[in-house]
C-alpha cells in the first residue's frame, strides 16, 4: 500500500473503553500506519502524545464533535494541535440541521469560521458524511451545498464512500468531482444486505475508490468498520490484510 492507511478507533470502541492505551498499541502492532480519534480516552495532550511516540503511530485526524466546537473551539483546537493533528473533523449533523436553507447556509457559515480558527492553528477543518447528505434540497445534494458555501482552502470533506454508495451515488465520480478537497476517505465494505463488512470482504469497488481517491490527492485512506460482527481487533487487522492484497495486486 502506497498511500497511508488509518484506522477510525470508532471500530475498536468496545477495546478502547476497557484499554485505550493497549488498544493503540495493538493497532500498531496490525500494521496501520496512523489513526483517526473519536474521543481520546481521558489521556491529556502530552499523554497521548506520548503513546504516539511510543507506537510510532501517526495521527490521521480526529473527530470532534459539532457540539465540542460549541462548547469550546479553542480548547478542541488546542488539544489537535498539541497532539499533531492535522485533521479536525466535524463527524455528522443531522438530518434536521440540513435539509433547511437557512440552518445549512448557517451551519456553513460557522464551519468556515472555525475553518478559520483551525488554519490559524496549522490544522485543517473538515467534514464527513452520511447518507442524508445525497438527499437533495432545490434541486442538490446537501453536501454540495455545504461544499459551495464554504470555502475550500477552510474546509475539506472527508468522504465516507460506503455512506455515498448507500446513497445509490457513484463514490469515484463523486471523488472526482470533489478533486483536491478530499484529504481524508474513509473505507468501509457494504454486504448484499447493506450491512457493514470488512474491507475487501463486501460488494463496493473498494479498489477502484483506493485508485480513484489516490488520483484526486487523497493524504489518508481510513479504515472503519461502524458495527463488525466479529471481535472487532479482528475485524481491523482483516480489513487491513484485505486491503494490502487489493492494492498490491
Amino acid at each position: 500500500m502506497s498511500m497511508q492507511v488509518g484506522l477510525q478507533l470508532y471500530t475498536v470502541r468496545d477495546q478502547t473503553a476497557q484499554d485505550f492505551k493497549g488498544t493503540i498499541r495493538k493497532v500498531a502492532q496490525l500494521g496501520y500506519q496512523g489513526v483517526e480519534f473519536a474521543g481520546y480516552g481521558g489521556l491529556s495532550a502530552e499523554e497521548l502524545r506520548g503513546l504516539l511516540q511510543e507506537t510510532g503511530l501517526k495521527v490521521a485526524g480526529s473527530h470532534v464533535g459539532y457540539h465540542l466546537l460549541q462548547a469550546d473551539s479553542a480548547r478542541e483546537i488546542e488539544y489537535c494541535r498539541q497532539i499533531g493533528c492535522p485533521y479536525l473533523i466535524v463527524p455528522y449533523m443531522s438530518r434536521e440541521d440540513l435539509n433547511d436553507t437557512e440552518r445549512l447556509l448557517a451551519f456553513a457559515k460557522q464551519m468556515n469560521e472555525y475553518g478559520k480558527r483551525c488554519h490559524e492553528a496549522g490544522i485543517t477543518l473538515a467534514y464527513h458524511n452520511h447518507n442524508h447528505e445525497f438527499e437533495k434540497l432545490n434541486g442538490s445534494y446537501l453536501l454540495d451545498i455545504l461544499a459551495e458555501n464554504t470555502d475550500p482552502e477552510l474546509v475539506k470533506l472527508e468522504l465516507d464512500t460506503y455512506w455515498v454508495a448507500f446513497a445509490g451515488v457513484d463514490p469515484k465520480a463523486y471523488l472526482q468531482q470533489h478533486a483536491g478537497r478530499v484529504p481524508l476517505v474513509h473505507l468501509k465494505d457494504m454486504t448484499a444486505e447493506r450491512t457493514f463488512a470488512e474491507v475487501g470482504d463486501g460488494t463496493l469497488d473498494i479498489l477502484g475508490y483506493y485508485t480513484t481517491a489516490k488520483e484526486v490527492g487523497a493524504a489518508w485512506y481510513i479504515v472503519e468498520n461502524d458495527a463488525p460482527t466479529i471481535p472487532s481487533l479482528e475485524s481491523a487487522e482483516r480489513s487491513f490484510g484485505n486491503l494490502a492484497k487489493l492494492t498490491q495486486r
